[in-house]
């Protein structure tokens, strides 16, 4: 299996330098030469897997045996997931009859993006290892810099899959005081002498600019070696299909007495921000999962609410509609679940490039993967200049046969974590979470009787405290300590912490901020 960027090109990486390079020279994204298709008696083989199982099973697909063999991918799969906190890894947990929570929070950092995150890290070591240890005595051992953006969990996650790492630094980038409290903590409080946080006065979308010029740059980038741990890395879509599976299996084996899997249909509903965890789905469905539809969940950050609803790819609503209570000049809208507050969702490029490939009706295989990297490059490109881009009608449709989409406020959001903890059965949400139920529940309405709706959980609710005690405020049976917050997180926001503040989203003054800090390592 080879890697190509979705803006074209000759390339065609490894899956070890897909992962190491993380973005394309050409600010494309490596999605792989083709999506391979599951084996026939996968239902079968796979229906008793655990976690790991699956992973192997679904990493293999996509990993040639001469670059990672399976002893060495099983040995990986297992060190990534021995610090999780439920022996399923991402169990499935019952609402009713017709919904289902797939909890991803059981990670070391309680949020979805550990899965990923764990096996990412692990990866980085067991390639430098490898290059290393070919190297002589008086080489010089190669080095990785590792570089990211977060709107809350994406750095903490990293943190703590690449803590103490030999040849690795890490550089999180955050806006300065728009994290939870908790997210925040997490992050800064570690402080192994390879981590360093930097938090930007700016916004996400401000943040992973950055990040995108800084693997631009080609001299910077060579001298550091950077890596990727956004989601623009192909291992954490990668990594992120295997939850579906998992699922799926789960969710078949609770089925009623009489109902075959068969005669349902099964909607996954899923909390958006930048795309990575419903793309993730798409790569399942598309490889043979049988999923009926994958729905984006966002909050009044819609630019993927409205693209389904118009084909326009836009930052700002060109009707000029005020939707959320607070908003920046950038145009990000501060709400209760701000790990969605981002304007462009950087994964949706990948989806572009297969909307456009599946478009170009002529030509070879070869003729038509060139044809679509260009229309998504020309796309790409007017996006960067307009702030938005419009598809052709057809392009739309095609998105519609696989999503659908809802856009959901931050009331309808604080209603729906409070609906869900007063129920005969208590759940508590975090907001996240919440946008995705508050979804299922208006697209349950619009559903055929023979739907069944799986929402995935992304964080733990003790990661969003205020949104989660305002919504419960007037609720006397509500305790935050006994009903919500986990041990570990006791004493968390007192600790020590580590951080270097930028006074603006400029390129050079991150680039001297790594720059001195690596020179004193």
């Amino acid at each position: 299996m080879k890697y190509l960027s979705t803006r074209g090109g000759s390339e065609r990486l490894s899956f070890e330098e897909t992962v190491l390079t993380g973005l394309a020279p050409n600010g494309g994204l490596y999605i792989p030469e083709t999506i391979p298709s599951l084996p026939e008696d996968w239902q079968t083989k796979w229906s008793s897997y655990s976690f790991v199982d699956l992973s192997v099973a679904v990493l293999s697909l996509y990993i040639s045996p001469e670059e990672i063999s399976q002893q060495e991918l099983r040995s990986l799969v297992e060190k990534s997931y021995a610090t999780f906190r439920h022996p399923d890894v991402t169990p499935l947990h019952k609402l009713n009859d017709k919904t289902f929570v797939l909890e991803l929070f059981h990670g070391p950092t309680f949020a979805f993006k550990d899965v990923a995150l764990q096996l990412l890290g692990n990866l980085f070591e067991f390639f430098l290892l490898r290059r290393n240890a070919k190297k002589g005595p008086n080489d010089t051992p190669e080095k990785l810099t590792v570089v990211g953006a977060t709107s809350g969990d994406t750095g903490s996650a990293a943190i703590y899959g690449l803590r103490n790492k030999a040849n690795i630094s890490i550089f999180i980038l955050h806006p300065k005081g728009r994290v939870s409290p908790i997210q925040e903590a997490q992050m800064t409080t570690v402080t192994d002498a390879n981590v360093h946080n930097v938090a930007v006065k700016s916004t996400f979308d401000d943040c992973q600019d950055i990040v995108k010029a800084l693997f631009a740059d080609k001299e910077f980038n060579a001298k550091h070696h950077l890596g990727a741990v956004n989601s623009i890395n192909w291992a954490r879509i990668l990594a992120q299909t295997v939850y579906y599976f998992l699922s799926y299996f789960h969710f078949k084996s609770q089925l009623p007495d009489g109902t075959s899997i068969e005669d349902v249909q099964l909607q996954y509903v899923v909390p958006t921000g930048n795309f990575g965890d419903i793309l993730a789905g798409y790569y399942a469905k598309k490889m043979g999962l049988p999923i009926t539809s994958l729905a984006v969940a966002t909050n009044s950050n819609d630019i993927l609410a409205r693209f389904w609803k118009s084909g326009k790819y836009e930052k700002v609503d060109s009707e000029g509609t005020e939707t959320a209570h607070s908003k920046d000049s950038s145009g990000v809208k501060e709400t209760l679940s701000p790990a969605m507050d981002i304007l462009i969702s950087s994964n949706f490029e990948r989806l572009l490039w297969y909307l456009a490939y599946e478009n170009v009706k002529e030509g070879s295989v070869e003729e038509r993967k060139i044809a679509a990297s260009q229309t998504l490059d020309s796309w790409m490109s007017t996006m960067k200049t307009n702030g938005r881009v419009q598809v052709p009608v057809e392009v739309l449709e095609s998105a519609k046969k696989d999503f659908v989409a809802e856009r959901i406020s931050d009331e309808l959001t604080l209603e729906t974590i409070k609906h869900h903890f007063t129920q005969e059965t208590p759940y508590v949400a975090d907001p996240h979470t919440a946008v995705g139920l508050a979804a299922a529940g208006i697209l349950a309405k619009k559903n055929s009787p023979s739907t069944y709706q799986i929402v995935l959980s992304t964080a733990h609710p003790a990661k969003f405290s205020e949104a989660v005690s305002k919504a419960l405020a007037d609720l006397p049976s509500f305790d935050f300590t006994r009903d919500v917050l986990p041990p570990e997180f006791e004493g968390l926001l007192e600790k020590e912490r580590r951080v270097i503040d930028v006074e603006r989203p400029e390129v050079e003054l991150v680039k001297e901020v790594i720059e001195k800090t690596l020179a004193k390592a």
